[in-house]
């Protein structure tokens, strides 16, 4: 079953946030999921012993350099859907991961140096590529961005991945005060309270997201950052 990987070398830069929004977006449409985490600090763990987690979601949290793979090939052998958040800082437990990857999501907020932190993960894609003769699909995914401005550093940061020739995921994930709100007091998107401010807006959202991820691992080009700006 398809492994999903979020990676990137720095901490904040909306990862976990949508690790936890995939996972949770495919296990309210009845797919199994089994959401590693690979962060010390544990944020999908804290999550996940909240009220309101899927039944058909299963988080893992005792992971280490040393069992990572195991882990994953365990789990693609059980669930539907693997999704793996590894910790944002430089570890071996990175290139193991992505040697496992269907599809490699980086998060990266609209900042110069989340730019060049993403530019080092897709270093470690490439290597590991090369080590291993095989293509690791990877894709930008831009974070924490506003539905509404669009910042002019960010519109920069797009042309330097267009000039690479980095592919970009035609959804971001929007700054969203539902997003935090599940953090906080459990449940998914889709058991938070109806009225709660710009639900309806971060489900959209986040179902967008779900959908171009499943149609990237469906062989679906992603969009190039030259359709996003």
């Amino acid at each position: 079953m398809p492994v999903i990987v979020f990676a990137t070398s720095k901490g904040g830069a909306g990862k976990s946030t949508s690790a936890v929004l995939l996972a949770e977006q495919l296990a309210e449409r009845g797919a199994s999921a089994i959401l590693i985490d690979g962060d010390p600090n544990k944020p999908v763990t804290k999550w996940a012993k909240l009220p309101g987690k899927p039944a058909t979601l299963t988080v893992i949290s005792d992971i280490s350099e040393e069992t990572i793979i195991e882990t994953i090939e365990g789990a693609a052998a059980k669930a539907a859907f693997v999704i793996v958040d590894l910790e944002g800082a430089a570890s071996r437990m990175i290139p193991y991961a992505i040697s496992r990857a269907d599809l490699v999501i980086i998060p990266t907020q609209g900042s110069q140096l989340d730019a060049a932190e993403s530019a080092k993960v897709l270093t470690v894609v490439r290597m590991e590529e090369r080590h291993l003769r095989i293509t690791i699909p990877a894709v930008i995914l831009f974070t924490r961005t506003s539905q509404t401005i669009r910042p002019k550093d960010l519109g920069a940061i797009m042309d330097q991945f267009i000039k690479a020739g980095v592919p970009i995921m035609h959804t971001e994930i929007h700054e969203r005060q539902a997003y935090k709100s599940i953090f906080s007091y459990g449940q998914t998107l889709g058991g938070l309270d109806p009225t709660h401010r710009g639900l309806a807006a971060a489900k959209a959202n986040a179902r967008a997201f779900m959908n171009e991820v499943v149609g990237l691992l469906q062989n679906q080009p992603a969009q190039e950052a030259a359709e996003v700006a």
